[in-house]
């Protein structure tokens, strides 16, 4: 049988979700807690994998099992052998067919930016802070060039191991809610570091030292030397994934707050 779950989790402890040799991971904590319940060993498939430090609020997850539990057992189950930074937020059992990773069709991750002359103590774990003023509304007409099928060559990092840096984006905006500035992205595949890349040459335009047509000037470059710097990662969250609607598999966290 084939089990998918919805997870969040707070990264900021975590050496990202991959399994390796630092731990923790999210997949290790997974793989344990979901072992115990099923009573033999589990390998869990993610819809996308996070780096360090970075957050979830819903991140799909499946694994196969010779267990037969309720979907509430499973939920139940699974948490109470969880550290508190992870949860388990519902399970359903799916179609052999179904993948977590390779029946995705888009996924979206959203940025944000503290953005006032303080550094914030509040949140301080999941915001980026930038002192000087974003204008924000620069920063969104800049990433609108990126919306459509590209090569983000510029924006991958030199360790990316996708096979093709070209992806195409369905969504692209940024906004400002009081002090914080929110970049949304939302692309059929994303190429590693490619949301803090993203991020990184915003600010700078957003801090006036580069035009709103620099944008397009770095996508089209295919360079990642002429882009931004890497923005930190405790400002990244991956917010969700769609799949084929056959599937029936939420898109959103509905209990985030």
């Amino acid at each position: 049988m084939r089990i998918a779950c919805g997870v969040e989790y707070d990264g900021s402890s975590f050496y990202g979700f991959q399994r390796q040799k630092q731990e923790p991971t999210v997949q290790q904590c997974l793989e344990e807690a979901i072992s115990s319940v099923a009573n033999h060993p589990v390998n869990v498939v993610c819809s996308g994998r996070t780096d360090t430090g970075v957050s979830a609020a819903l991140q799909v997850i499946h694994f196969d099992t010779r267990a037969d539990r309720k979907t509430h057992q499973w939920t139940l189950g699974i948490n109470s052998g969880l550290p508190k930074d992870i949860s388990v937020l519902w399970a359903k059992p799916v179609s052999d067919d179904f993948h977590a990773r390779f029946s995705a069709i888009e996924r979206s991750y959203q940025y944000r930016i503290s953005n006032r002359p303080v550094r914030p103590a509040l949140s301080r774990r999941y915001l980026t802070w930038v002192l000087r003023p974003l204008n924000h509304e620069r920063m969104h007409e800049a990433i609108q060039c990126i919306l459509g099928k590209h090569d983000f060559s510029a924006f991958r990092a030199s360790q990316c191991q996708s096979k093709q840096p070209v992806k195409t984006v369905t969504r692209a905006r940024v906004s400002r809610l009081g002090n914080q500035i929110i970049i949304d992205v939302s692309a059929n595949g994303f190429l590693h570091h490619m949301i803090r890349n993203l991020a990184g040459t915003l600010i700078e335009i957003g801090k006036g030292n580069q035009p709103v047509s620099w944008m397009t000037e770095v996508l089209q470059s295919k360079d990642r030397r002429q882009a931004g710097m890497t923005a930190a990662p405790n400002g990244l969250r991956f917010m969700g994934v769609k799949y084929p609607a056959h599937f029936n598999i939420p898109e959103q966290n509905t209990y985030e707050s």
